[in-house]
């Protein structure tokens, strides 16, 4: 896209804003039943555009699996928003807070979820429908109107995603903004009343700086180096299937991936063994098949062919769990790296990709040590049927989310908040937190009889006399 095109949608959004604005505030509290009705429009339009989802996620990405895109990109996102339309009248609710009557007398207090108004949604590649009209969920829940700016490295589900909402949706409750890589620098320096990002840390850093311009508060979903610890009790076929068949989820290309895998050091070789096995059984020609996702980019697939080149080039083993086939450039088998220094660019970088670094530890305690030497993780992954050992991983790491016996799937459960702490991120979305990240959580007093609150203000007599002596036992 030129820069007069970006130009010209920047000019759009600016416009889009002002009149979602303007609609803001002629209804700036939408009903609970105005609220189910457009998270209830949001799902049919998941279910209704499901064939056409699919043909633009191939097109994007060479090839998708179909699985993937219905059960993720559609399924999950209307599953999504049937629970909110569920809950959401619960969610508005407002939350008591209590008092102290010796000086509150009969006044209350609570806490009321108000919208926010006008928010912005930028969307990553990877996932372009459930990173888009996921969070969107939320938002209308908390009765905001939204502006979603899709990743322009998906033209086709970026093209469709604003097909089907303006064709569900008026534009000034919900809007899509295409564009080039201007109105993606623009779009955080707009005056948002709330802006998600998700994405690099590295451009999620230059987010946050562009909306603290504007005091814009931000949800930043960035990534990270989530990783999977096997204990020794539980290395066998079922967790190592279970590694394997999330790492290659979008081929490896999403957030909450295993990045690299922990294994006490004594059974390095029968993890191999059993990752061979397992490939051997279900991953015999998985790169040339339909269930293999393609790389987003030849660039991004060269990136990945480093990152291999110089685990070889400094002596690391690299098993490729498959025979290689370079008939389709944007396919990778899944590789193992056995063993790699700390200061390889894949131990380094978030991976991204089909590649899995596989680590020796002699102790749990060096696992948490290591952990909590690097950068926050979005989800940390333990495995062992010892329930004190879970527990400590939990506990002295800390970490966006977290599974025992599972990697990654604390990100599919709509009532679960999902988010990330430090370098993976900040704010929640999915469930009740999402919706409270997406509200003014406003506090509330009423006041009563029988109260003192006069004694907080000047001219100070006996009353507040009174009152200090009584709360210090005088």
């Amino acid at each position: 896209m030129n820069a007069n095109s970006d130009d010209q949608a920047i000019e759009q959004v600016q416009a889009r804003i002002a009149s979602q604005r303007a609609a803001f505030l002629r209804n700036p509290y939408p009903s609970a039943a105005e609220r189910r009705e457009r998270l209830g429009a949001l799902a049919g339009m998941m279910l209704r555009y499901r064939p056409r989802i699919l043909e633009a996620l191939n097109a994007d990405f060479g090839v998708h699996p179909q699985a993937a895109g219905e059960l993720i990109e559609v399924l999950g996102v209307a599953g999504r928003a049937a629970f909110a339309a569920e809950q959401v009248q619960q969610w508005m609710q407002p939350e008591p807070r209590p008092t102290d009557p010796g000086l509150f007398g009969s006044g209350k207090a609570y806490v009321l979820p108000q919208p926010k108004g006008v928010l912005g949604n930028m969307v990553p590649w990877n996932f372009p429908f459930d990173l888009s009209a996921g969070p969107l969920v939320e938002m209308l829940a908390a009765g905001n109107r939204v502006v979603i700016k899709p990743s322009e490295y998906t033209p086709a589900c970026g093209e469709l995603l604003r097909e089907m909402v303006a064709a569900t949706f008026d534009a000034d409750l919900v809007d899509v903004a295409v564009g080039g890589v201007e109105l993606s620098r623009r779009f955080p320096t707009l005056r948002w009343d709330h802006l998600l990002f998700t994405g690099s840390p590295q451009v999620g850093r230059l987010v946050a700086l562009a909306a603290a311009d504007k005091l814009v508060p931000v949800t930043l979903e960035l990534g990270g180096k989530c990783p999977a610890i096997l204990a020794a009790d539980a290395l066998d076929a079922r967790n190592i299937g279970h590694i394997l068949g999330i790492k290659l989820i979008k081929g490896g290309q999403m957030c909450i991936s295993v990045d690299y895998c922990l294994v006490p050091s004594a059974q390095l070789g029968d993890f191999v063994r059993l990752a061979r096995a397992h490939a051997a059984e279900y991953l015999r020609a998985y790169s040339r098949g339909q269930d293999c996702t393609g790389i987003i980019s030849l660039r991004h697939r060269e990136r990945l062919r480093h990152l291999l080149d110089e685990a070889r080039s400094r002596g690391c083993e690299v098993i490729e769990l498959e025979q290689r086939d370079d008939s389709d450039p944007r396919r990778m088998p899944l590789s193992l790296v056995i063993d790699p220094p700390p200061d390889l660019a894949l131990m380094r970088e978030e991976i991204f990709g089909p590649i899995l670094p596989v680590l020796p530890y002699d102790s749990i305690e060096q696992v948490i040590a290591g952990i909590n030497q690097g950068e926050r993780p979005l989800g940390v992954y333990v495995f062992t049927g010892d329930q004190a050992i879970a527990d400590q991983v939990r506990d002295q790491t800390v970490s966006g989310g977290f599974c025992h016996n599972a990697a990654a799937v604390h990100g599919a459960i709509p009532s679960l908040g999902f988010g990330g702490v430090g370098h993976s991120g900040s704010g929640r979305h999915h469930g009740v937190d999402g919706f409270r990240e997406f509200s003014n959580m406003k506090g509330v007093f009423v006041r009563g009889e029988n109260d003192h609150i006069d004694a907080l203000a000047p001219p100070y007599g006996a009353l507040a006399s009174g009152l200090v002596a009584a709360a210090l036992g005088g």
